[in-house]
Order: structure tokens, then C-alpha cells, then sequence
């Protein structure tokens, strides 16, 4: 009976023995487990702070979504490559440029850019105007004085003893040719500045460079002496 109890306690004592060799033995194991620091830091409490709790490890939690916050809409705007803005020659809409200048005259060539044709084309608005306004009160001025001529002989305005009412009549219908004249010449203008527009938009980069010549010069052909066109292109 005792026998057997020694036994059971030796086998016991052995058994503990080999369990506690075996957790010591994987002890290293276990505390080469590398913790998962994406979402908690250990850091280790530096102020200085005296009693228990200095020098002791806390776990710092970042907030929730950290690591996974999308970028918001103004980073995305700044990181968009800013292609640089078309830089060549200014080339005009022909078609701009002819209802402007239909609108008002001279705007087309502001679109242009062709400063210098503004002054052009109000010089001669004004010229046009002047004879306009020139001819319309002589057509009536003549016309008047004849129809009172022919109301009343004797009527006498700044006209008596110096034109007849026969010439009075020819002088209206001089005034009244010089009117129609001068009308159909300004509306003439008129479209001369919407089509200049027009064309000016579309010649706007037009190469008009020394490469594009065309000059004559003597040649000399097997019969005799001639003269040859010589055309040069870019």
C-alpha cells in the first residue's frame, strides 16, 4: 500500500517536472510575439510623474477610422495636374467678328484686334453722315422754294433774283439724286466693314512672310532671251 502511494507521488512529482520544463522552454516563444500596432501604440508613460504609475506602459488608441480616412475633395482638387492654358496666336471666330460688326460698326474690328481700323470706320461714318445731312436739307430747301414759287410767282424768299422756278426744280432733283447717292454709298460701307471683319478673322495668322514671293527675272531659253516667273513658297 505504501509502496503504491510512493509511486503515484513520484509519478506526479515527474509529470510536474516535465510540464514545467516544457513551459519554460516555450516561454521565449511566446514573447517574441510581435503585437499588431496598426490601430493601438505602446508608448511608455516619460513625464516623470512619481508613485506607482511612473514609468509604467499605457496603450494609446487612435480615433476610429484612422489609417483608413479617405482623402477629402479639396486634396483631390490639389493634387489634379493643371495642364497650362493655349498660348499661340489669337485666332478671331469669323463669324463673331461679322455679327459684331453687323451690331455695331467697328466692333468686329475691335474683336480683330485691329485697333487701328476703328478710327477709319467712324471717320467715315461721319463723312457720310455730314453729306446725308448736307443733302437732305438742300433737297428740301430747293423743293420748298419751288413748290412756293409755283403757289404764289411773287413769293420771295432767299432764293428771288437768283434762281428761276425751272432751276429751282433741277436743283431739287440734283439733291434728291445726291441723297440717293450718298444713302446707297453708306449702306455700301456699311457691308465693306462687316466683310472686312469677316475676312480679317480669317486671314488673322495668315503667313504673309518673305517665303511667299513672286517676282519676274530674265531667262535665258536655247532660242533666245525670255521672261520667267519665279514663284518662292514656305
Amino acid at each position: 500500500m505504501v509502496d503504491s502511494l510512493n509511486g503515484s507521488w513520484i509519478r506526479l512529482v515527474f509529470m510536474l517536472l516535465v510540464a514545467g520544463a516544457f513551459l519554460t522552454s516555450s516561454a521565449p516563444c511566446f514573447a517574441q510575439i510581435v503585437p499588431d500596432t496598426t490601430y493601438n501604440d505602446v508608448t511608455r508613460d516619460t513625464t516623470g510623474r512619481k508613485g506607482p504609475e511612473a514609468g509604467t506602459w499605457q496603450v494609446v488608441t487612435p480615433p476610429a477610422g484612422a489609417g483608413t480616412q479617405k482623402p477629402s475633395i479639396a486634396d483631390e482638387a490639389d493634387s489634379i495636374p493643371v495642364t497650362p492654358e493655349h498660348t499661340g496666336p489669337f485666332q478671331p471666330n469669323p463669324k463673331k467678328a461679322g455679327l459684331y460688326s453687323a451690331i455695331l460698326p467697328g466692333l468686329g474690328q475691335l474683336y480683330n484686334r485691329q485697333y487701328w481700323k476703328i478710327p477709319v470706320v467712324y471717320v467715315a461714318i461721319g463723312v457720310a453722315g455730314y453729306f446725308i445731312s448736307n443733302n437732305l436739307n438742300n433737297y428740301r430747301s430747293y423743293r420748298q422754294a419751288y413748290i412756293n414759287r409755283i403757289n404764289n410767282p411773287n413769293y420771295i424768299d432767299q432764293y428771288t433774283n437768283i434762281y428761276s422756278p425751272s432751276q429751282l426744280q433741277q436743283l431739287q432733283n440734283d439733291y434728291s439724286k445726291y441723297l440717293d447717292l450718298t444713302v446707297l454709298f453708306s449702306g455700301i460701307g456699311y457691308m465693306l466693314q462687316v466683310v472686312d471683319a469677316i475676312t480679317s478673322a480669317h486671314l488673322k495668322n495668315f503667313d504673309i512672310s518673305r517665303d511667299i514671293t513672286m517676282h519676274l527675272k530674265p531667262v535665258v531659253f536655247p532660242t533666245g532671251l525670255g521672261i520667267g516667273v519665279a514663284m518662292n513658297f514656305k
